[in-house]
C-alpha cells in the first residue's frame, strides 16, 4: 500500500470513553487510515484502569500514543507536550482538536514547519474567561487551516479574520442499523433525548416545558438517556412541575439497548442551551445517528445544531423556550410521520463519514 501523508491527531478525547470531540477524532482518524494515510492518535488515558483503552487501541488500524494518567496534573501537560514535540517530526500534517490540543500544536508549530489544521467544535473557543479566550486566539492564529463543524461554530471566531471552514460532523452509517430486538416505551409521543443529563444538553427545557405540552398531548412521555450528572436536580423541577411521573433518566446503557430506544422512539430532541462557563452544544451529532434510525428531531436554533437539522424535513428547528413552536413541530411530525421518517434517513446518509472524510481530504493534499 503507498501511503499518501503522515497524519497526526492530538485530541482531548478519545474512545472507549465517550464525548463528541473523541468520537469526531476517532473517526477522523479512522477514515483516514482506510484511505491510505498513516495515522498516529496522541490522547489521553482517561481511566484509572486503561485495560479497556489498551484493548481497543489494539483493535485499530492506526497508531495511538495513550498519555498516562498523573496524580498530578501538570505532569500530564509535560507529558503531551514532550510526545507531540517528538511525533511532529515524523509527521506532514498535524491536527489538533480540543482546547489543550490547540495550545500544544501551536506551541508545537513554533519549532517545526509542519501543515497545520484546527478542528474547533464550539465550547473551546467560546470561554466567558478573557485570558483563556485570548490564548485559544492567539493559537489559532499559528494554524494554516482551521475547520468548524457547523456554521455557529464558526461564527464565534469570525473576530480572528481567518479563513474557516466548514465541515460538518459525520457518522457511520454502518453503526446506526436497527436492533435484534424491539422494545416498546412508555409515551405517546414518545420523545428521546440522548447525552449527558446536563445544562448545555437541553433536558431541562424540555422538562419545564411538559406542563403546557401535556395539554395538548396527555400521554406524551419523555425519555433521556445518558450519564445522570444532573437528573437529580432535573427531577427535583419536576416534582414541582407536578410532571415527575411523565420522565423517565434511562441512565448510560449497552449500545443495542440506546439504538432499542430510537427505534421506539417518535421524536428526538435537543433543546440545548449555552452554560454559564460557554460550554454550548457545537453540533449535536446524536441528532444524525437519531435521523440514521429513522427518527426525526427537534432542535434549538442559536446554536451548532442549526447544522445538524435540516428545517422542515428532517425536523424542525425551534426556540428553546418556546412551547408553542414545540408544540406545532410535535403536531406537524405527527401528522407526517412517514415522511419525515424518509427526510431524516436521507439527511443522515448525506453525513456518512464516507462522504465527509473527502472534504479533509481535499484540505490536506491542498
Amino acid at each position: 500500500m503507498l501511503i499518501k501523508k503522515n497524519i497526526l491527531i492530538v485530541t482531548s478525547e478519545f474512545p472507549p470513553q465517550p464525548g463528541g470531540i473523541g468520537n469526531h477524532a476517532y473517526n477522523l482518524a479512522l477514515y483516514l487510515a482506510e484511505n491510505d494515510y498513516a495515522v498516529t492518535v496522541i490522547a489521553d488515558q482517561r481511566d484509572v484502569d486503561a485495560t479497556e483503552e489498551r484493548r481497543f487501541d489494539g483493535s485499530l488500524p492506526f497508531r495511538v500514543k495513550r498519555i498516562s494518567m498523573r496524580s498530578l496534573r501538570f505532569l500530564m501537560y509535560i507529558q503531551r507536550i514532550i510526545t507531540t514535540f517528538k511525533e511532529f517530526r515524523n509527521t506532514d500534517v498535524v491536527i489538533a482538536t480540543g482546547k489543550f490540543s490547540l495550545w500544544n500544536v501551536a506551541f508545537g508549530s513554533l519549532c517545526f514547519k509542519r501543515k497545520t489544521m484546527a478542528v474547533i467544535h464550539g465550547t473551546e473557543v467560546n470561554f466567558k474567561s478573557a485570558w483563556l479566550k485570548r490564548s485559544i486566539d492567539l493559537s489559532l492564529q499559528r494554524f494554516d487551516q482551521i475547520v468548524a463543524v457547523s456554521h455557529y461554530t464558526k461564527s464565534l471566531v469570525s473576530h480572528l479574520n481567518k479563513d474557516v471552514q466548514v465541515i460538518p460532523n459525520g457518522i457511520s452509517i454502518s453503526d446506526w442499523k436497527l436492533p435484534q430486538s424491539r422494545t416498546k416505551l412508555k409515551g405517546s409521543p414518545v420523545l428521546t433525548t440522548v447525552g449527558r443529563v446536563s445544562s448545555r444538553k437541553g433536558q431541562l427545557n424540555v422538562i419545564q416545558q411538559l406542563p403546557e405540552l401535556l395539554k395538548h398531548f396527555p400521554e406524551l412521555h419523555y425519555h433521556c438517556v445518558g450519564i445522570p450528572t444532573e437528573a437529580d436536580d432535573f427531577m427535583v423541577i419536576a416534582q414541582s412541575l407536578g410532571v415527575e411521573d411523565y420522565i423517565t433518566f434511562h441512565g448510560s446503557v449497552s449500545e443495542e439497548r440506546l439504538k432499542q430506544v430510537l427505534q421506539a422512539t417518535d421524536i428526538f430532541v435537543m433543546l440545548s442551551s449555552e452554560s454559564r462557563s460557554g460550554d454550548v452544544e457545537g453540533f449535536g451529532i446524536a441528532i444524525l445517528e437519531a435521523n440514521a434510525m429513522g427518527v426525526p428531531a427537534i432542535g434549538s436554533k442559536g446554536c451548532g445544531i442549526e447544522d445538524a437539522v435540516l428545517d422542515g424535513a428532517s425536523g424542525f428547528l425551534i426556540s428553546n423556550e418556546s412551547d408553542i413552536e414545540f408544540k406545532n413541530a410535535i403536531n406537524r411530525i405527527m401528522a407526517s410521520p412517514i415522511n419525515f421518517k424518509q427526510e431524516a434517513l436521507k439527511w443522515a446518509n448525506q453525513h456518512s463519514w464516507s462522504t465527509i472524510i473527502k472534504r479533509y481530504e481535499e484540505l490536506i493534499e491542498n
